[in-house]
């Protein structure tokens, strides 16, 4: 059976939609609670995928959530490694943060249902079901981040360049 690690920065959040279909695909799902417990003893490129959710802080913040910096070293060994790895907010601006680019406050607060706009390389990726014309996403974000070093560019909005990027051949995607 494949296997999805799901690394969550709330207890109340979980896999929402995709849980339905990574069971309907077989995967068994474990949820591992950032700033709760360890790292210690969970190798990062067991899992067939890991998911990285969203949360309220921000990845400049570790003075003040010191798990941050275990959470990084954790994430970094699996990126290294080019395992799949989807980030979703806060876990795309790990993801950034762990390929040396800067995570840092917006200019502003984008909340609500937007368009995303997909460049080219977008329209070929995994993302290019979301037509701007028909489908617009939850954005819930003040922060931003500058495109990873060998990433590609998927999408973006409004009010922000970076919405979406890939790596490693599209093994690594943060939304």
């Amino acid at each position: 059976m494949k296997t999805v690690w799901v690394l969550r920065h709330l207890a109340f959040e979980d896999l929402g939609i995709l849980e339905s279909i990574f069971l309907a695909h077989k995967f068994s799902i474990r949820y591992i609670e950032a700033g709760v417990g360890s790292f210690d003893g969970l190798d990062s490129l067991a899992p067939d995928l890991l998911v990285i959710l969203g949360g309220p802080i921000g990845v400049y913040e570790e003075d003040d959530y010191p798990f941050l910096r275990k959470e990084f070293a954790w994430v970094k060994q699996r990126i290294q490694a080019k395992k799949p790895t989807l980030g979703i907010c806060l876990g795309a601006q790990i993801i950034a943060h762990v390929l040396g680019a800067k995570v840092y406050p917006g200019a502003v607060k984008e909340i609500g249902w937007v368009p995303l706009k997909l460049t080219p390389e977008g329209e070929k990726s995994y993302l290019c079901h979301l037509d701007p014309n028909i489908t617009k996403v939850l954005s819930w974000h003040g922060d931003t981040y500058d495109l990873p070093s060998e990433a590609i560019c998927l999408a973006s909005t409004a009010a922000y360049e970076q919405q979406a990027f890939s790596w490693a051949n599209h093994q690594i995607l943060g939304v």
